[in-house]
């Protein structure tokens, strides 16, 4: 990121003429847990609020939005804070929101400490890796293959302008969203593979439905399937878990869309969990090496990572 050309947020303050206990949502748990919830939704059919600003970070350089959110006669506030996932992922984010609560818990202690203060510099990510063989993961060599070619030669002082160019993730509201109980989740899972867990199970049964759907809007079979897992990169290295940058990595697996047609719902897990699950940190670096010298293998893969008569995804 280049810090001289980043806009920092200024913190916006919305005010909503309603109690905040009109937005919450409570939920029972078999174990006997009882916890309330901010109802997005229910916020934004109420509050007269339709959308909250986002970060975008390739439009207009925006590193964070914050906006404080008030209610009337309620002792309740939100922080709503949007950060593009170039710069934070979700380990980091969840971390910012925890450590600001207890600050706030503990603003009458002015010799209070963060329990788990952030460790802010990336120098630990550098000293880490340096300490690491990249190995290739099996997508990176596939995606290599598939663009043979094309692939696009981008030299390291474009990356960032190409990257800039790629469209922002839509709107909230824009999204489909699908809702899940977690007895229905269980329920699933018990129906595909005991063996396996939820997050395969649920890919499993999305890879053949997304595939389906992709037949039927393009009257054609495309040749690949794709399967997409994020993980945190600070469960398989020594880097700090409080580190608060991105250490999120992807793994694909590519899957021929015949096989997914003709393949039980067990068969996909199976075919998803060997493409997957081999994460490292070898793999990270390896991916690393590939955003700063071969950014046209990942130009390839995002254009290769959509719904398309080509590829499911």
């Amino acid at each position: 990121v280049d810090l001289d050309n980043l806009c920092m947020p200024d913190i916006a303050e919305l005010s909503v003429k309603l109690p905040a206990e009109h937005f919450f949502e409570t939920c029972n748990y078999k174990n006997g847990d009882t916890v309330k919830s901010f109802n997005l939704r229910k916020f934004f059919c109420k509050s007269g609020i339709s959308a909250l600003p986002e970060a975008t970070f390739s439009s207009d350089h925006l590193a964070a939005i914050v906006c404080l959110i008030c209610f009337k006669d309620s002792p309740y506030i939100v922080l709503y804070i949007s950060l593009p996932h170039v710069i934070f992922d979700g380990t980091a984010a969840v971390a910012l929101f925890n450590n600001w609560a207890e600050c706030t818990r503990n603003l009458d202690n002015p010799d209070h400490k963060l329990k788990y203060p952030p460790v802010n510099d990336c120098k630990v990510v550098r000293d880490y890796f340096d300490t690491v063989t990249a190995i290739e993961p099996p997508h990176t060599k596939h995606f290599k293959d598939l663009g043979a070619e094309s692939l696009v030669k981008v030299p390291p002082g474009a990356i960032a302008a190409l990257l800039l160019a790629a469209p922002d993730i839509p709107a909230f509201e824009e999204q489909h969203l699908l809702h899940f109980t977690a007895e229905k989740l269980e329920q699933l899972r018990q129906d595909v593979d005991k063996a396996q867990t939820t997050n395969l199970a649920l890919a499993a049964l999305l890879t053949k439905t997304i595939l389906q759907a992709n037949i039927q809007i393009f009257n054609s079979m495309p040749t690949w399937s794709y399967v997409m897992f994020l993980y945190d990169c600070r469960h398989h290295t020594e880097v700090p878990m409080t580190y608060s940058g991105n250490l999120s990595f992807s793994a694909v697996a590519p899957l021929e869309s015949q096989t997914v047609l003709d393949g039980s719902y067990k068969e996909i897990a199976q075919a998803i969990k060997e493409h997957c699950s081999k994460v490292s940190s070898e793999y990270a670096k390896l991916l690393i090496y590939t955003v700063k010298n071969e950014i046209g293998v990942l130009f390839q893969a995002g254009i290769s990572l959509c719904n398309s008569p080509d590829t499911s995804y």
